[in-house]
This record gives C-alpha cells, structure tokens and sequence, in this order.
C-alpha cells in the first residue's frame, strides 16, 4: 500500500500573520494581485499565467467568505469556501503563494508585501487599483490586464441554474 502526504502545493498556503516572513524567501520581482477566484476558470488561470510572467514570483490573496458575500456577488456566494478556494490557486504553477484577507480591500497585504507589480484584470483602470499609489510611489508597476476570454463564474453559475429551472 502507497502512504500518501499531503501534496506539496500546500506549502504555498500562507496565513496573512506569516506573510512578511514567507515573501522574504520569493525572487524579486514579485507580483501581487488579489480576487475571489470562486469557480476556477479559463479566465482566471489565463489572467494569473499572465499576472506571473510579469515578475519572478507572484502573491495571490484571496477574498475571505464573509469578504466576498460584501461584494454582493449574491447571497450564496462564494459557493466554494476560502481554504478550498487557496488551495485550488496553490496549485496552480503560476502561483508561489496564496494568503487570504477579509477587509474590503487588500490594501493591508499590499503594504505588508510591497509587490514590485500590482495586477488586476481589465475590468479595472490602473488608477482605481487599490495600492496603485503606494506601489507607484516606490517605483512599481501597476498592470491592469485585458480578459481574453469572455467568462466568469457569474456567468457559469447563471448557466447552472438555467438548467436546473
């Protein structure tokens, strides 16, 4: 019989209080960029290979449960809870780390990474981004990247639900 550990993408888990000490060990320059990355998508997988070629390493922090349902995405959401929701962008190559937060904005982890490159998708201008000033202001970038394919998870769990009616 085969023992089996747990798989090594649980590693790059990482509790917000331990962030400043684990993106000391990341290559520079490193990548921030933040979402609620749900339902795992061709969208999202394609913006985060995107995101990651931008620098040497990349951050994702994850909105928490109770940050996402005050983003009035609906009252079910998110469907997938927020250590499911890491874990799945852990895995994920493109990924180094993945911390969570459950402020309304990720302004804290911003600051606390200081990222080389702040990311979003094209849905927001660089200059709404939030850290965008603070990123500038120590020399970063900040990218907002265009969505190459027209999905999201609203849309998916639209589709869901119509066939269930």
């Amino acid at each position: 019989m085969t023992a089996y550990s747990n798989p090594d993408f649980t590693n790059k888990l990482c509790p917000p209080e331990q962030l400043a000490e684990r993106i000391a060990r990341l290559p520079r320059p490193l990548v921030f960029t933040n979402g609620c990355f749900d339902i795992l998508h061709r969208g999202h997988v394609t913006y985060l290979a995107q995101a990651r070629a931008l620098g040497a390493a990349m951050v994702v922090a994850v909105n928490t449960d109770a940050s996402v349902r005050r983003l009035g995405k609906g009252d079910d959401r998110p469907i997938n809870p927020t250590e499911h929701r890491a874990a799945v962008l852990a895995a994920l190559a493109s990924v180094d780390l993945v911390t969570w937060f459950d402020a309304d904005t990720p302004i804290a982890e911003i600051l606390a990474v200081q990222p080389d490159i702040l990311v979003k998708g094209g849905d927001w201008q660089p200059d709404k981004i939030v850290g965008s000033t603070e990123v500038l202001a120590r020399g970063g970038q900040v990218h907002s990247i265009p969505f190459l394919f027209d999905t999201s998870t609203t849309q998916t769990l639209r589709k869901i639900r119509a066939a269930e009616g």
